[in-house]
């Protein structure tokens, strides 16, 4: 476990989060955060909306974004309830993800291809890549090996 990771387990003392700041790394104490968390490259220019839930053994690369897709009206008038990250998610680097009304779900395995912009929920085990995002293939389960042949 990195110092960055140290850090969002600390993330409701100030200093910590001011810490993460010094790194552009802005998770609100208000986040929850599964265990295992990966943030490669120290998680440079993250950002993530205070109303996020991780899951277990996420890895988040540099420059993602998780927030609301309605922020241009007030918080408090806002439809978006939560923003929930799945178990074994991988969000590659510039990736977005932009809630809507309710709660928006990545599902578990997941991954969310670099400077995607996902505004909606996913399945599990699944790609999706683009602006906007669309799934555009399936995730190997863990343990599971397919039978290709050349």
């Amino acid at each position: 476990m990195g110092i960055m990771e140290k850090l969002v387990g600390l993330r409701r003392f100030r200093l910590a989060r001011e810490l993460m700041l010094v790194y552009g790394l802005d998770i609100p104490k208000e986040v929850i955060v599964g265990p295992g968390i990966q943030l490669q490259h120290r998680g440079m220019g993250t950002v993530v909306h205070p109303l996020t839930t991780f899951g277990s053994r996420v890895t988040v690369y540099h420059q993602v974004t998780i927030g609301r897709k309605d922020g241009h009206i007030p918080f408090e008038q806002s439809a978006m309830e939560r923003i929930v990250i799945g178990d074994d998610v991988v969000l590659y680097p510039g990736s977005k993800i932009l809630g809507g009304p309710g709660i928006t779900s990545v599902g578990r395995g997941t991954i969310v291809a670099a400077n995607a912009v996902l505004f909606s929920s996913t399945g599990e085990w699944e790609i999706w890549a683009g602006i906007p995002a669309r799934r555009v293939g399936l995730r190997p389960k863990p343990g599971v090996h397919s039978a290709k042949t050349a």
